[in-house]
């Protein structure tokens, strides 16, 4: 009897986690189902202004103001395009963001990850002293800096030259970008470093062939924050430059603006192409950007 009793309560225990087991998945799969469906509508939203963009560098000034947002063009004016690339300098414009953008990243992400190294792998007297005098960076104002460089490079002769722009873009994203890096150095192991010390490496061939590739996805999360400040940036732009032939797209969209009239249209398409080298990279580095993130916030 003591043994049929406890087998109905083994079968009744079994029953209830059978249950308890199937109503959580089914909670799990209710879950889902709904966080999908939160971001199936954040997804919808996030593309709506890229959508509205496209459309609006299709139209004319008399359909951006006549139709709805979100209306279709009678005739998409495809030579808005043609005539913003060829006619109002939007490639040399192109051209000059992708400079002073790709020269800046690469110069910020050796100069940041130079200086990392040193800080987390080098043994030196006030080591937190240089690291808070890196942070300290990101708490000037870019506005209170405007004068005084001004002033510098005037007196260096680098006013209306690109070197103005790169120096300026490589020093204020050197703070942010040796944050991102200094924690992924942190849980970077030293084993390989200490195996290339024991072979009789150098300082200077470790960081090159073995800590620098090893940094790769952080790299590329810090790659695509740079990009993105160094390709949207006006301000340093508009005060230090002032020819025409260094300009970049931020800056010479304003070439549509007349004091009569303004081509909303050639705006729209210029504002499409200033977006696409962004897209694209983002899409590329999506994975590396989530990796370095992930790994850089882990610990162990």
């Amino acid at each position: 009897m003591r043994n049929e009793a406890l087998t109905e309560k083994q079968t009744a225990l079994a029953r209830r986690k059978a249950a308890e087991q199937s109503k959580g998945k089914v909670r799990h799969k209710i879950s889902m189902t709904l966080l999908y469906i939160v971001l199936a509508i954040v997804g919808v939203f996030q593309i709506f202004p890229l959508v509205w963009l496209v459309l609006f560098s299709l139209k004319n000034n008399q359909e951006v103001f006549e139709l709805s947002p979100f209306a279709l063009p009678a005739t998409p004016r495809w030579e808005n395009y043609v005539r913003v690339w060829t006619e109002g300098n939007i490639s040399l414009y192109f051209f000059n963001s992708v400079i002073y953008t790709g020269s800046a990243v690469i110069l910020t992400l050796l100069f940041a990850s130079m200086a990392t190294f040193a800080l987390t792998r080098m043994k030196f007297k006030k080591k937190s002293l240089f690291l808070g005098l890196f942070m300290v960076g990101l708490m000037i104002p870019v506005h209170s800096t405007l004068i005084p460089l001004f002033d510098t490079f005037s007196k260096l002769d680098l006013i209306n030259h690109p070197l103005s722009i790169i120096i300026t873009y490589t020093a204020f994203n050197l703070p942010i970008t040796i944050m991102i890096l200094y924690g992924f150095y942190q849980v970077l192991p030293h084993e390989v470093e200490e195996a290339a010390i024991m072979d009789g490496a150098s300082v200077h061939r470790i960081f090159f062939r073995i800590t620098l590739p090893m940094t790769a996805p952080v790299l590329a999360t810090a790659a695509i924050i740079n990009m993105i400040y160094n390709w949207n940036e006006f301000v340093f732009i508009n005060t230090f430059i002032s020819a025409d032939n260094f300009k970049t797209l931020t800056v010479g969209i304003q070439n549509f603006i007349g004091q009569y009239s303004t081509d909303w249209g050639a705006i729209g398409a210029t504002l499409v192409i200033s977006i696409l080298p962004i897209l694209i990279a983002f899409i590329f580095l999506s994975d590396r950007i989530v990796e370095g993130i992930s790994a850089g916030s882990v610990k162990g």
